[in-house]
């Protein structure tokens, strides 16, 4: 295996079909390319349907969850591995140490909040795995349109902004997250 990719992604599914359906797909792309999945850990929602398709394809799934989520997001109990953590924080550095690139899925405030702030740790130079969004039938408009917003308003560089990839296919963007990877 050549690694794991995070994946940050909602603990619910959404009322889009698609959302399902993608996660899937990624899982299965994961998989095609020798990759292993680390998540946060639940097995429910988006988090739960990538985590099931990972196993069900022979993939290496790493679920990290803070004790106060462990019951309340339903934790995964049939992952290859379950780290449970005492804050958000341990589980966010667990997560980015043990992973190779981060891919946010749609998800709520938890999702953004996690991308964010691997996005930021990149920008300081705690890392240079790539970051990623994958915009899913357009869940991701309004964000991008906000962070190119940020950059014409002079509070984010071009190069930062164009530094986290954003495409609306899997294959596209596995692609370009792949190429970019540290191997």
């Amino acid at each position: 295996m050549k690694g794991y990719i995070a994946v940050f992604c909602g603990s619910r599914s959404g009322n889009n079909p698609v959302f399902v359906d993608t996660a899937k797909e990624v899982a299965q792309h994961l998989v095609d390319h020798d990759f292993g999945l680390v998540y946060g850990g639940g097995k429910v929602g988006l988090m739960g349907v990538i985590a099931d398709e990972m196993l069900a394809l022979g993939g290496e799934v790493i679920g990290v969850i803070p004790e106060k989520l462990f019951t309340k997001e339903v934790a995964h109990a049939g992952i290859t591995e379950l780290i449970t953590v005492q804050t958000m924080h341990e589980r966010k550095a667990i997560m980015a140490d043990k992973s190779k690139a981060f891919i946010a899925l749609p998800g709520g405030i938890g999702t953004l909040e996690e991308l964010f702030e691997v996005f930021t740790w990149a920008q300081i130079g705690y890392h240079k795995k790539p970051c990623a969004l994958l915009n899913v039938d357009g869940f991701y408009d309004p964000l991008n349109e906000m962070l190119d917003h940020t950059v014409a308003s002079d509070f984010l560089a071009q190069d930062y902004r164009e530094s986290l990839i954003s495409k609306n296919t899997v294959g596209e963007l596995l692609k370009e997250v792949i190429s970019k990877i540290d191997l």
